[in-house]
């Protein structure tokens, strides 16, 4: 079965450096057209935007006509949160506040078939929709789908070599803020605690071979270089709200300049 899936775990593990946005809007036009401006792969946010399980869908649809990968946040390791957003064959699935062994070992059962896991059966868009055979989709399926699971707390980094110890994780997506919030410093993103512990993820992720990479904002040249610096594997950098608040903001102080010349 030939899937988008299968190409950007491929690609990880080559450690071919990958660029990532971030969406919240619903519209999935928005998606689409970041993606003709240059992300190869998208952040689908079912954390923090306002999507329904259609919508979700509509941007897996619309992001992998335009080309890239498909990734979906989901709110929550739970597997009934999980289940659906399988269902609808994301390239990659990307799971929240993993911070024990216990929480990896839950969160990779819900994403693995028996006997491998508990995931339960059912596949829609992801095994197109009932045109590829249950033998071959499943014979393809845990290769298939990316796993990446989300550091963003102080036990996550305290813990990370158990954690990445789980069979099954295919990457870890660091998550500064969130992070920072973990160590009593919510937003010093580049207080010198913050950054050390920032370093314990990537040093915790290359130490055992797995692919990692930041989730962070259009930042100011300096904090992405720390991460550039650190040989980061990806980086989601760059949300459509924040683009649009910027380029928002450019064109009214430009208006207002030209008013007063």
């Amino acid at each position: 079965m030939k899937t988008f899936g299968n190409e950007w775990k491929r690609r990880l593990n080559s450690r071919e450096f990958i660029v990532g946005g971030h969406i919240f809007l619903p519209n999935p036009a928005m998606a689409e057209a970041m993606v003709h401006f240059g992300y190869q792969f998208m952040w689908i946010d079912g954390e923090h935007g306002a999507f329904d399980k259609e919508q979700i869908l509509a941007h897996i649809t619309a992001i992998n006509g335009a080309g890239a990968g498909a990734f979906v946040r989901v709110a929550a390791g739970d597997p009934a949160v999980i289940k659906p957003i399988l269902e609808m064959g994301p390239d990659g699935i990307i799971i929240p506040m993993v911070n024990s062994a216990d929480d990896a070992v839950r969160v990779m059962s819900a994403c693995h078939y028996p006997p491998a896991g508990a995931r339960g059966f059912g596949p829609r868009r992801a095994n197109r929709y009932g045109t590829v055979g249950d033998r071959e989709y499943l014979a393809s399926i845990d290769e298939a789908l990316v796993k990446l699971v989300q550091i963003e707390h102080r036990d996550a980094v305290r813990n990370i070599d158990a954690i990445l110890g789980v069979k099954g994780i295919d990457g870890v997506v660091i998550g500064p803020y969130d992070l920072s919030g973990s160590l009593g410093l919510l937003g010093q993103l580049r207080h010198p605690e913050v950054l050390a512990y920032c370093e314990k993820a990537v040093a915790g992720c290359q130490a055992r071979n797995v692919p990692c990479g930041p989730s962070i904002g259009p930042a100011d040249d300096e904090f992405l270089k720390f991460w550039l610096d650190r040989k980061v594997d990806f980086v989601f950098c760059g949300d459509d709200l924040t683009f649009a608040g910027l380029g928002t903001a450019a064109t009214i102080a430009k208006i207002g300049e030209l008013r007063k010349g």
